[in-house]
């Protein structure tokens, strides 16, 4: 069975309806041996409303004058083990043999292209964009899963509410994972560095498989050995005092505006999840009423009929809301958790490359001392001095741009979510007065 879903670009606004040959624009769920659980789901950006603007990105791109290089991801499969993005490019660089190409990626693929730019010594004095997380859709079909058992205790009309609750939930978190995907890709394409390196150009043009294969339990045990070296290393340096006062002001900004974002989005979470269970609630309530309203005949049973309608209105309400948080604020605090510890993590390189730097100095001494392989011990020191100097005019620029990036950021998203609860709140009210109208007369 398949059917068909029409999801506007604006959080909060997906809602499920019959497919439209006319328009040609849908979200559509495939639903193989169990009806409730959407092993394929099909995301066509270009199939989206028209005229909103796709505010599921924790940043939005916006430039008056045409990029030279437009990435973007129109199109996405997911499939019970994986997920398929289509990345399309338009481009005026003359390094690509063509202006515009599609490329099929997988999340694996996303992975390697952050390592190559991560490992890379030549941006070590950059803050990489954090890599996306692995799509994660087993919480929506376990869900799934549990409406489906538990079917015959509810009414058909209570189940069938439900499953659109969760369908509409499975959406959204399908359509954030193919839009922060998306961010990753375009804040590469953006820096005047990243979006030249060559492994980049690869991810975009080369049209087969990549043949991206996981990390064995050898590597994924060396790079556990070396995260926890990286962590005694980061505890180390912190407790020393930078020199430079601008990078030890960051240092300590980063730090307790870390913490102040982690703890903004454990609240944030459990405010969304509130305004989820009272959507929940609504269904339930209305249910009630309904099942009220055919069980007993009571002159009260027109009431109790338009108050289960606007339990209906306001279930829909509410899930909206309870979207566009979680899309406006909550994906936005998780996007910045990332992308400070991408921040922290160029502090590290810069304070590694001091130490280097100092080091250095103390085996000129030493070398000078003993009048032996002094000219080595020069070239090494002049070396360890230009790296340190050069990494730390690059990540200056670099923090200086994430302020600019971080504010714009938040601003932007927190005053379209102002927006979309004032939208929603007069929207309830005038539920609300409806409602009392209808039952005065």
């Amino acid at each position: 069975m398949r059917v068909g879903r029409e999801g506007g670009r604006e959080e909060g606004k997906v809602a499920a309806t019959l497919f439209d040959p006319v328009k040609r624009r849908a979200l559509s769920l495939s639903y193989v041996q169990t009806p409730l659980l959407p092993p394929t789901l099909f995301c066509k950006r270009n199939m989206m409303s028209e005229g909103t603007a796709d505010s599921s990105k924790p940043e939005s791109v916006s430039m008056d004058v045409e990029p030279a290089v437009l990435v973007e991801i129109p199109d996405a499969l997911s499939e019970r083990d994986k997920v398929k993005f289509t990345v399309h490019t338009k481009t005026k660089v003359p390094t690509f043999k063509k202006s515009e190409f599609s490329v099929i990626r997988q999340h694996e693929d996303f992975i390697w292209l952050h390592d190559t730019l991560v490992e890379s010594e030549e941006y070590a004095g950059i803050i990489i964009p954090p890599v996306p997380p692995k799509p994660d859709f087993d919480a929506a079909r376990e869900k799934m899963q549990k409406l489906g058992e538990g079917e015959g205790s509810m009414s058909k009309d209570e189940f069938h509410k439900m499953k659109q609750e969760l369908e509409a939930e499975y959406l959204a978190i399908f359509k954030k994972t193919v839009s922060i995907h998306e961010v990753f890709l375009q804040r590469v394409t953006e820096h005047p560095v990243l979006g030249k390196d060559l492994n980049f150009h690869v991810f975009l043009e080369y049209d087969q498989d990549l043949s991206v294969r996981r990390k064995n339990t050898k590597e994924m045990f060396g790079g556990f050995f070396k995260s926890m070296m990286k962590s005694a290393d980061e505890v180390l340096i912190s407790g020393a005092k930078d020199v430079d006062e601008f990078f030890e002001h960051e240092k300590m900004f980063l730090v307790e505006y870390g913490n102040k974002i982690k703890d903004s989005t454990t609240k944030v979470e459990k405010m969304t999840r509130s305004l989820k269970n009272v959507s929940d609630d609504y269904i339930h309530l209305s249910a009630c009423l309904d099942d009220l309203v055919i069980q007993e005949k009571s002159p009260l049973n027109p009431y109790y009929i338009k108050i289960s309608e606007l339990f209906e209105k306001l279930r829909k309400v509410e899930g909206r809301v309870a979207s566009d948080e979680d899309l406006k604020l909550t994906e936005l605090l998780k996007y910045y958790l990332r992308d400070i510890q991408a921040a922290k993590d160029l502090l590290y390189r810069r304070a590694r490359a001091l130490v280097d730097y100092e080091n250095a100095n103390k085996a000129l001494d030493k070398a000078r001392m003993k009048s032996k392989d002094v000219k080595l011990a020069e070239t090494q020191q002049q070396l360890s001095c230009q790296k340190f100097e050069k990494l730390s005019a690059s990540a200056k620029q670099e923090l200086t741009a994430f302020k600019d990036r971080r504010v714009a950021a938040f601003r932007k998203n927190l005053v379209e979510m102002t927006e979309l609860e004032l939208k929603h709140a007069k929207n309830k009210a005038q539920m609300l007065q409806c409602c009392l109208d209808a039952l005065n007369n």
